[in-house]
């Protein structure tokens, strides 16, 4: 069979069949040549000659119909070896391309115990129930189900399962194209670059990518923000009943919310990017200044990012102003610059 090539086209077969054949063709003339000589030769042959020669054309022509045949049926073993061929082909590709399964229940690759995606090392009880690393020590190698010793022989068969799993990225409809090991995939959700944000509009639905987001707000809410330049004072008034106040970046198109939450003799003020927690998407750091006419108070922190407003107190990142500042306005008027990296953090 490895003498056959699955392509078919010049694999030698052919023109052996055809030199076998001219061979054949050659041999008969040469046996007619001999007869004519022989006839020729001896002009009174007797009828017995005849009948020879007669039975030597039978022979020769059930030779020919016998090497036909024989013919026939090598064209038919090749036919059939080169579907063959074809068919351990197709598999072979088969088994080096990937295969796409769908788990109808994804926790059977969680832990059952803390219920957190397995990880290399696995085990198991002698029953076959299955504990991470970190499980076995906290039930003090006693399995919650069985009560059988676990955390001393290996589950090869799981651990084999984890270690060639690939999960696409939950953010993949946005963008991201990763695929990571099952039991890293909550590492990478946490830093994807794609996590949706939220638009910090009132009563806008609108979610995606950052970019496609502040593009969304440049467009969608133009008359609802505040534009600023990076490393320039700007003064703005903060309606403490309003809570959430938008900026946006005129160039890059960042989009930055200032809150305030009033407390009971203080007001917060905080300041976050609407991005993600991705390390390649910038930090940026802010300053904050509250003047009167017998203080001045100033601060500067860095600007924490979010993915989506929400109304609580925050634990960092904000400006305490105490009530006695506010004059009893309900607006709160400050002094912000906003800029790249931790350039206000000490001023």
């Amino acid at each position: 069979m490895a003498r056959f090539s699955v392509c078919g086209g010049d694999d030698g077969e052919g023109p052996s069949n055809n030199n076998h054949q001219s061979r054949k063709r050659q041999r008969l003339p040469s046996i007619d040549e001999n007869e004519e000589d022989a006839e020729t030769s001896d002009n009174g042959s007797s009828g017995e000659e005849d009948e020879e020669e007669t039975q030597n054309r039978g022979m020769r022509t059930e030779s020919e119909d016998r090497e036909s045949t024989s013919d026939d049926s090598d064209r038919e073993v090749l036919i059939e070896e080169r579907r063959f061929g074809k068919f351990v082909n197709s598999q072979s590709s088969s088994k080096d391309s990937h295969l796409s399964v769908t788990l109808l229940d994804p926790d059977v690759l969680d832990c059952p115990i803390c219920c957190e995606p397995l990880k290399i090392p696995i085990f198991q009880c002698d029953n076959g129930h299955l504990a991470c690393t970190l499980c076995c020590t906290k039930v003090r190698n006693r399995c919650p189900s069985c009560t059988l010793p676990i955390g001393y022989v290996r589950c090869r068969a799981m651990e084999k399962v984890i270690e060639t799993s690939r999960v696409s990225c939950i953010n993949a409809k946005y963008g991201c194209k990763e695929n990571t090991v099952y039991g890293n995939r909550f590492s990478h959700e946490k830093v994807c670059v794609f996590t949706p944000c939220s638009c910090p509009i009132v009563d806008c639905n609108y979610s995606g990518y950052y970019k496609d987001l502040n593009n969304h707000v440049r467009a969608e809410h133009k008359d609802e923000l505040i534009s600023f330049v990076w490393n320039t004072r700007l003064t703005i008034s903060l309606d403490l009943n309003e809570k959430t106040t938008v900026l946006q970046e005129e160039n890059d198109g960042h989009v930055i919310v200032v809150q305030v939450f009033k407390a009971l003799h203080a007001v917060y003020v905080s300041v976050s990017c609407i991005a993600p927690l991705a390390p390649g998407v910038g930090k940026f750091s802010c300053s904050l200044t509250k003047v009167t006419v017998d203080s001045l108070l100033k601060q500067g922190f860095m600007v924490k990012n979010i993915q989506k407003v929400l109304n609580e107190l925050p634990e960092d990142g904000f400006m305490l102003i105490p009530s006695y500042l506010l004059s009893g306005n309900e607006n709160l008027n400050l002094q912000t610059w906003i800029g790249r990296g931790r350039v206000f953090v000490h001023s």
